[in-house]
Formats: C-alpha cells, structure tokens, sequence
C-alpha cells in the first residue's frame, strides 16, 4: 500500500489568492477545483476534505471525477491520488456529530460513483481522520459505527417476506474503513503511543496504520518549542511502538508555514524533513501551495515525494518534560494577560476559508481559567501584525542548560528562532501589558527571548507593524490592507 508523502489540506493561512479562484475567500465549489489543482498541477499525492469546523461537498468524489474526467482516468482516485475526510469528534463537538454519521453514510455512495466511472471495484475514500483524540475509544466507535450500522444494513430485511436491502440499493463498499487519530493535547501526545496501540490490538488492525500529530494547537496551548519538544518524544514513541508490534506506523505531521505552527514552507523542507526524519506525511497548508512561486512548490513537493522517512531523533522524556513545563507555565501566563487584546485585534484579520465558530482545543483546555482565543491562524496573524511574533511567548525562562538540551536534538531551533525574531517589533512592545504574575513586563522577557538568537530586523515589516499598532490604539481598527501587505512580507497570513 501506497502511503502519501504529501496531503494538501483547506487550512487558511494563505494570504495571497489561489490561483483557481477569483475570490480571497475559497468555498464551495473553488474547494473542488482546489483538489484538482493539488492533485494535477502541483502533484501532491492526498487531498484532506475537511467536514470538522466548516460546511463541506460530500459529493466531492462525483464531482471530482464527472468535472476532470481525463485527469482521473489516467489517476485513480483511491490508487495513484488520495481523497482523505477529516470529521468531527462528536466527543467533543456533540453538536456536530451527525456531520460525522453523515459523511460515514457517503463514502459507500462514492464506491458506487467510482465503480460505474472506472468499470472495477476501487475504493476512493477508504480513511477518516478524527480530532481531538484522548482516547482510543473514540476511534473504535467510528470504526464500530462503519462496520455495524453503515454496512451491516446490507443484510436487514425491512419486513417479513422482503429481500435483504443489499439486493435493493446494492451492496457497500468498502466493508471498512481506515480511522486516523489526530492527536492534539499534550497528556495524549505524550501517551500516542498507548492510544495507537490499544486501537490496533483491539481492531485487529493490518498491513498498517497512520497517526496525526497536531502542531498549531498544540503550540497553541503551550507554545511552539514546548510542541517541537512534544513532538519530538511523540515520535520517538510511535517509532518504538512500531517495532514492538511489528506492524507500521506512519506519522502524519500537521505542519504550517508560520514558524509557530511549524515553518514548513516550500524554501525549507528539506530542513523540516531533517528535523522529523520519521514522519510519513507533511501536510501542504494553503500558504505553503498559494504563498510562493508554483514552480517552487512544484519542486519542493517533487522533493519530499522522492525522499524516503528514515529513525525519529533519539530523545529522552525525561529530560524533556521538566522543560516543557517551565516553557508551557511561563507562556500561559503570558497569554492569560495578552489574550484580550488578541481577541480585539483578531476581528481585523481576513478570512481567507469559509468557517464555523469553533473554539479550539484552547477554549476546551481553558475555560475554567476564564480564557478564550480565536484558532491558531487567526491568533498568530493577530501577534505577527501587532510585531510580536509567538514563538518568543515563554522562553524567557529558558537557562543556557535548557537551551543546550533544545538545540542537541532541535537542529532548526536557532533557524526557526530567527525567522520569528526578523518580526519583532521593539517600539510596539511598550504597548503590550504589564505582567501581572512577576515584577517584570512582557516587552522584557519578549526582548531577553529574542537575544537567544541574532537576527536582522525585517525593515519593511516592521514599518507595516508600527502603521498597523497606530491605527489600533487611535481607532481601534485597522486598514486590512496593511495587515494583508505585512502578511505578504512574511509569505503566510498566520
């Protein structure tokens, strides 16, 4: 079985148009045309179709084939190209969960599409990715619910003397599915390799089975070294895993281009694939395929596709989660005191995907402590407009101990570091609020985080963010033109 290297996913963190559409807001149909172009144009080898958070085609496959009919005559979709559903964890979500049976009940309905299409049995939706996994039991439900109300019908006999159902509406394909965990808080990302394994063992899973690793909410959560870090023993866990039950496990890394949420743009993925030698799948976020030059995109999906995963970085919990916490406990803090000029800036950053309100796993994990933000995009796009890039949030604890131990199995920390600090904006961070919790101010352990590296200021960005912070405090709002120009500077909106 084919494992993809590369999925193109309807994340918004682009702040250019998509070439295939004329509208700065992609929805509808444009997210058809979306599919194709990743598929045929860029050559990416998954397309993620996304029902959790936003209204979603669950005609995709029927349009996809009847609308490109050649393309998908020369690539079979479920053979050569891939069509992945994310769905919602009802969990979690409880009032999006029929989304979830919803979308279970189509994908015997595209079998039957792809069927008269090709004149052969291929399954063109075969795996569901479900958010927001704690535990393992949530992934069997879905598998169950598949096996046992979606396909079983097949047999019922509506009422005595009757034929069976199949012989009504024929039979479903196919007779299961593939569920992919997406694991998103630390307490499971540290423990991924328990979930993986009790689902496997109990669902009899076979040949193989692929595992989500989130980067934007987690980092989120608890700031983006803390993830890396997290990330990193995650890894290690599902490597070692593997071996034990002899069965392979394919990461998936949820990476976008913002250097918070990942760093993973089509100038370094070489570096990305460096720092995660042993994850399967990066995902290509809308900045990553709309942000640059089709032709470096081009070339740099053609990269990851010839390069084979190899062993994670070997890394030692242990050592690890003392500074996790520190990171974690010093960022929070600071995000309790910044979290409501966040939500009063974020209003003015511009939607680029049609979406629901969805709180995110920050609302789930913090509203006992009173505290809210917008998604990751929109979170980091409002600091990086405001000229305090994120990545600085809770290093200022770090010791020069803590920070060696970083960088030994961090290769791209002091890389990643730079793209952020190139943003900051010192004149802006006198405008920030003092901290409450310790005698010093933000603006102070923001520029003790940022001496970690030496880096040069990026002029023009700056300029924007002085523009953007001055308008904010004279009217409480801003021209999206000049939020839009310094996304542009950095190449991704958030």
């Amino acid at each position: 079985m084919r494992i993809p290297r590369t999925m193109s996913t309807q994340h918004p963190d682009n702040v250019q148009h998509a070439p295939f559409s004329k509208n700065s807001v992609i929805a509808g149909d444009d997210e058809i045309t979306e599919a194709y172009y990743s598929y045929a144009s860029l050559h990416i080898t998954e397309q993620l179709w996304d029902f959790e958070g936003k209204d979603a085609d669950n005609a995709v496959v029927r349009k996809l084939l009847s609308q490109h009919e050649e393309f998908f005559r020369r690539k079979k979709l479920g053979m050569d190209v891939f069509l992945t559903y994310r769905v919602p964890n009802p969990t979690v979500e409880k009032s999006e969960g029929k989304i979830l049976l919803e979308t279970l009940e189509s994908i015997p309905r595209s079998s039957d599409v792809a069927r008269v299409f090709y004149g052969e049995e291929i399954v063109p939706v075969f795996e569901v990715c479900i958010p927001m996994i704690t535990s393992p039991k949530c992934l069997r439900r879905v598998a169950q619910y598949y096996k046992q109300i979606v396909v079983a019908k097949e047999k019922k006999v509506l009422f005595a003397g009757d034929r069976p159902l199949s012989s009504w509406v024929g039979s479903f394909f196919p007779k299961e599915i593939r569920v992919v965990p997406l694991i998103e808080d630390m307490p499971s990302l540290l423990q991924a390799d328990r979930i993986v394994e009790e689902f496997v063992k109990k669902e009899k899973i076979k040949e193989y089975q692929r595992v989500w690793l989130a980067r934007s909410d987690p980092a989120l959560n608890y700031g983006s070294v803390s993830t890396v870090l997290i990330e990193k023993i995650a890894l290690q866990k599902i490597f070692d895993l593997s071996e034990k039950i002899s069965l392979p496990l394919h990461p998936i890394l949820g990476c976008g281009s913002a250097p918070f949420r990942g760093n993973f743009n089509p100038k370094n993925v070489k570096e990305n694939m460096t720092e995660y030698p042993s994850v399967q799948t990066f995902t290509l976020q809308s900045a990553f395929k709309y942000d640059y030059d089709e032709k470096i995109v081009k070339e740099a999906v053609e990269h990851i596709e010839n390069t084979k995963s190899k062993k994670p970085i070997f890394v030692e919990e242990q050592s690890l989660l003392p500074i996790i916490d520190k990171i974690a406990q010093v960022y929070e803090q600071q995000i309790h005191l910044l979290a409501p000029l966040i939500n009063q800036f974020s209003k003015y950053i511009p939607a680029r995907r049609k979406r629901k309100l969805h709180i995110g796993l920050f609302g789930y994990a913090r509203t006992g402590k009173g505290v809210s933000l917008p998604r990751a995009i929109t979170f980091c796009a409002s600091l990086y407009s405001l000229g305090l890039p994120p990545e600085l949030l809770g290093l200022s604890t770090l010791s020069e101990k803590e920070i060696g131990i970083i960088k030994n199995i961090y290769p791209s920390f002091e890389n990643d570091l730079q793209d952020a600090t190139q943003l900051l904006n010192k004149g802006n961070l006198a405008f920030f609020p003092k901290e409450t919790f310790f005698p010093k101010e933000i603006a102070v352990q923001v520029q003790k985080a940022s001496a970690l590296v030496e880096t040069k200021v990026h002029e023009e960005h700056k300029k924007d963010t002085t523009l953007i912070m001055n308008a904010f405090r004279k009217n409480k709002s801003v021209p999206a033109s000049l939020i839009v120009h310094a996304s542009k500077l950095r190449g991704y909106l958030g």
